[in-house]
């Protein structure tokens, strides 16, 4: 390496003096111990890399330590944890801090030197992430700590799981008792025009940004002003006015850009290509021959490559490569780095250089790099790259065995998005290669339903069910009868996932029909739990009664514990010990203790739910969260947290804590508690939407009906009932209330069976009738008294009806008894002249068993009905209860009707008229306010927020409604002097 310069970007940093005190400020507070994260946005070649590596230089020089990880573009091949591997590899190679290391194992496994002992000996992806956490603390303590990650866009979902824990919930968390936080930050670049719609990295955006010690900044085009000043400071010799201009305008604003177009001015081919592509081959062609086969090279491993790969793959003698970098990093083409290793100064140009190799010229080096890497350098987190080149160079045979490789080591890191698409990987490529040449295991069957199990651990069961669909597909007719079985029993499994329940009925049918009882077999017995699972979702439970008794001895007799234990939960229901007695309790706490003896997880997970759902069932919400919890604990320690019964468990503990009024919990758990998730489940939003909805949040119903694109999701669409019906009720449209009522329960019905969810949505609906029939009956409108009479009337027999044919077909728990309650207080407003406040303290006493805001609202209610009956004291202390409750909610939608009652009702001079006037500001409306006094237009205020202009208009209005402001400007003057928004700093002199 000797005679190669260590050259960086030399080109001055132009017109980012803002951005720039930004980021140091931000490295200031953190070196302070106030833990921080930039998301740096901006289209590719603005100058992200640019600006990070300035301030980066800055804060080495400061005493910070800095550590830069790259993320690649390797096609659909996911490289697990790459820009965390890459920051890893730099403090193993730095003798400064081995003392650090030394104390941290997590670093030797992710970086492929720990043990190898297979799944059960890996660590979990739990504790991987705590250990990258506790490592990267331990560094910050010694000294202050820069992290910078570049081109998150192309981020493998491992990674971008890593980051989402480190920033909500590990390095940015502070101390209990004020103490000072860790001395880190941490600034992570993605190129904003390559986030089209339904880009992975959005949605993560999207909740990053709401975390407390996130933020978001955007590199714009720079002004033509400043490209004009950056195209002359990068030339000694003046450049004529005309060039400057001409550069000025078709840069527009990119400064990678102009720097290219005027790097093409030393050419003397006539005029300036037109597309970027065309401004880099320029450049590349002005190399040398030797030097342009060298970036040939490089750009076929991709955007960094270290020199002793590159000089094995390239084949030049010593001294020629060495002439050859020399002349790529003095014309800025390649930057050499330390350990040895050289980068295109921009992807871009990479990708320019590889487009423009020919088919045949491509196909040779990519096999030369998978050669190479599968030498003596073979090491197992390099399969994933391995397989890229292999596929790429047309080595099919090879290809598979490092996709299967590859899968292994996902599998081992625990990262099942990358396990899932390397098997479906080697699955693309089994026809294509000759059997004699595929590796030895498992048959093309076997390895689909491993692809089903990866995609039913990373959330994907849709794709699950398809993977066992193609896994029967591909069955001979002369195949094993128990891996038939297995199939067929598998995919029941997962369309019961998916809620296809007839489907999944039909196939254990078929599996249990494949395998003989006799003799028994551990292959009938899972057939058999499989079909009892099935046949008790389409409501025949005299057949799953008979089979799951049958089972249990033979499980039994056989000792498969975990079959046993999953009988076990089925006859929990099937023999009248249900969920919600203490003989049924006890027969869970029986089974997930077999489940754990015997190390089966979805088991023991499927028993913690059962057990948090039947508490919750019966009333007893605080019992509920401890097994919510430790379900989801468990499923974090065995990376199943994206599978069906912790994502019904992560929903059900933010529906304890909503009904339980800790609104700003939920709110927190919903940004933050999504560190192992795979991907974004919608329902589990559901609580954090129904406190948006009380709060006032004018963009909920969108949100509500987004969850309703895709495939079918039951709870997704639960939860967009529920928001959907209450959202027109609200806002007094009877119409629509009772239609996405009734739609809603037709979609939730299945076999048959009506959702237990019929109750509320009937009580909900029931609620805008009610106030239409009370506005008709004011206005004399017989006729429409009496239609709407009828739709209530249908409305509180659907209500009755659920509220006696609840789980197991046994009347609902205490949850249900409140809304029948509410419903029956409901029809008082419809069938007599004036409300009953018997039905409405009997509503608000139901309620009383820990659902606060429904309580809160029956109470208003009530407020109404003791004041129509001229009961006017009774009605202010309600009222007053009311308010408190409100308040201490947020729940701003209830305070403005509180406050009406209590104009309509001239309850003044009580504590219920106090405040009364000016509604309480949401979260997402605090948020568009501080960027309101900013200054910020409609459509800034929607990027950083990550919301459409329209949506931010629309909070704007409510914001001027609410602070009784006519203007912008008016609204900023009436938040400062109520202490809504922090003052503007002002200097002194």
């Amino acid at each position: 390496m000797g005679g190669v310069p260590q050259t960086s970007l030399t080109s001055p940093l132009v017109g980012r003096e803002d951005e720039l005190a930004r980021l140091t400020g931000v490295l200031e507070r953190a070196r302070a111990g106030e833990a921080r994260a930039v998301l740096v946005a901006g289209d590719a070649g603005v100058g992200k890399t640019r600006t990070l590596d300035e301030v980066a230089g800055r804060a080495a020089a400061a005493g910070t330590t800095v550590l830069t990880g790259h993320c690649v573009d390797l096609g659909d091949v996911g490289l697990p944890y790459l820009p965390f591997t890459e920051i890893l590899g730099l403090l193993a190679a730095d003798e400064r801090f081995a003392p650090v290391l030394a104390g941290h194992p997590v670093a030797d496994r992710l970086l492929g030197g720990g043990p190898d002992g297979g799944t059960d000996a890996a660590p979990s992806r739990l504790r991987l992430f705590e250990g990258v956490a506790a490592l990267l603390t331990d560094l910050a303590d010694v000294a202050p700590l820069l992290l910078v990650l570049e081109d998150l866009h192309w981020a493998d979902q491992s990674s971008r799981d890593l980051l989402r824990f480190l920033l909500g919930r590990g390095v940015l968390q502070r101390p209990a008792g004020g103490a000072p936080g860790h001395r880190l930050a941490l600034f992570a670049s993605y190129r904003a025009d390559d986030l089209h719609r339904r880009h992975p990295l959005r949605p993560l955006l999207a909740e990053l940004v709401r975390l407390p010690g996130v933020e978001r900044l955007e590199l714009r085009p720079l002004p033509d002003a400043d490209v004009a000043r950056l195209v002359r400071s990068l030339r000694r010799r003046r450049l004529p006015d005309t060039t400057v201009r001409r550069i000025v305008e078709r840069a527009e604003g990119n400064a990678f850009y102009a720097e290219e177009l005027v790097a093409a001015t030393d050419t003397s081919a006539q005029g300036v290509p037109s597309g970027l592509a065309d401004v880099l081959l320029i450049r590349f062609e002005q190399l040398s021959e030797t030097a342009q086969q060298v970036l040939r090279t490089a750009a076929v491993a991709g955007r960094r490559v270290g020199h002793d790969l590159l000089r094995d793959a390239v084949g030049l003698p010593e001294e020629e490569l060495e002439s050859a970098l020399r002349e790529a990093v003095e014309r800025q083409v390649l930057v050499s780095a330390d350990g040895g290793t050289y980068s295109f100064r921009h992807a871009l140009a990479r990708e320019a250089v590889y487009a423009d190799l020919l088919p045949g010229e491509r196909s040779r080096l990519h096999g030369t790099f998978a050669r190479l890497l599968a030498g003596p350098r073979r090491r197992s987190d390099h399969a994933a790259e391995r397989a890229h080149h292999y596929r790429e160079s047309h080595d099919l045979p090879e290809a598979l065995a490092a996709s299967l490789e590859a899968a292994d080591h996902a599998q081992r890191v625990g990262a099942p998005a990358e396990e899932l698409r390397h098997v479906e990987a080697a699955l693309d490529l089994w026809p294509a290669v000759d059997a004699a040449a595929r590796p030895a295991g498992p048959d093309a069957v076997t390895l689909t339903l491993r692809a089903s199990a990866a995609a039913v651990h990373a959330g994907e069961l849709h794709r699950a069910v398809s993977l066992t669909r193609s896994a029967l597909a591909g069955l001979g007719q002369d195949a094993d009868l128990e891996l038939a079985a297995r199939v067929r029993y598998t995919l029941a499994g997962n369309l019961l996932s998916v809620d296809n329940l007839e489907s999944a009925y039909a196939y254990s049918s078929e599996a249990l029909g494949l395998i003989p009882a006799e003799p028994p077999s551990s292959t009938w017995v899972w057939a058999a739990a499989t079909h009892v699972s099935a046949a008790r979702q389409v409501g025949k439970n005299g057949t799953a009664l008979r089979v799951a008794r049958r089972a249990l001895a033979v499980a039994e007799e056989l000792e498969v514990t975990d079959a046993r234990a999953d009988l076990l939960i089925s006859l929990t229901s099937l023999e009248g010990r249900n969920r919600t007695t203490p003989e049924g309790r006890e027969r869970l706490l029986e089974a997930r203790e077999l489940a754990r003896r015997a190390g089966n997880a979805p088991v023991e997970l499927r028993a913690l739910f059962n057990l948090a759902i039947g508490c919750f069932e019966s009333g007893d919400l605080e019992e509920c969260l401890p097994w919510a919890s430790e379900g989801l604990d468990r499923a974090r320690r065995s990376g199943l947290l994206s599978s069906p019964y912790p994502r019904e468990m992560r929903y059900l503990r933010l529906l304890v804590r909503y009904t339980l009024g800790h609104w700003d919990e939920v709110l927190r758990e919903t940004a933050e508690d999504t560190g192992e998730r795979s991907a974004v489940e919608g329902h589990a939003l559901g609580p954090a939407l129904y406190v948006a909805l009380a709060r006032g949040d004018s963009g909920v119903a969108d949100r509500a009906r987004a969850l309703l694109k895709g495939p079918f999701d039951w709870m997704a669409s639960l939860v967009a009932g529920v928001v959907l019906t209450d959202a027109a009720a609200l806002r007094g449209d009877a119409e629509d209330a009772v239609r996405w009522m009734r739609s809603s329960v037709e979609t939730l019905t299945e076999a048959g069976i009506r959702p237990t969810v019929t109750l509320r949505l009937a009580t909900l609906a029931l609620a805008a009738v009610a106030d239409t029939v009370t506005e008709l009956r004011r206005a004399g409108d017989d006729a429409g008294v009496a239609r709407w009479s009828d739709t209530a009337a249908e409305l509180l027999a659907d209500a009755r009806w659920s509220a006696g044919h609840g789980y197991d077909d046994m009347p609902q728990g205490p949850e249900g008894q409140a809304w029948l309650a509410c419903a029956e207080a409901e029809w008082s407003r419809v069938a007599g002249a004036a409300p009953d406040p018997a039905a409405w303290e009997k509503a608000v006493a139901a309620f009383a068993y820990g659902d606060a805001y429904e309580r809160a609202r029956c109470r208003l209610r009530l407020a109404e009905a003791l004041l129509a009956a001229d009961r006017r004291e009774e009605a202010a202390a309600e009222a007053d209860a009311v308010r408190r409750e409100a308040d201490r909610l947020g729940a701003t939608v209830l305070r403005e009707r509180l406050d009406d009652l209590v104009r309509r009702g001239r309850l003044t001079g009580g504590p219920a008229a106090a405040g009364a006037g000016t509604a309480a500001l949401t979260a997402r409306e605090q948020d568009v306010l501080r960027l309101l006094a900013l200054g910020h237009s409609n459509r800034r205020i929607g990027e950083e927020l990550f919301i459409s202009a329209k949506t931010a208009s629309v909070h704007v209005s409510n914001i001027l409604a609410k602070l009784n402001a006519a203007s912008r400007t008016e609204a900023v003057a009436v938040a400062h002097r109520r202490g809504l928004v922090a003052p503007e700093p002002t200097s002194s002199h």
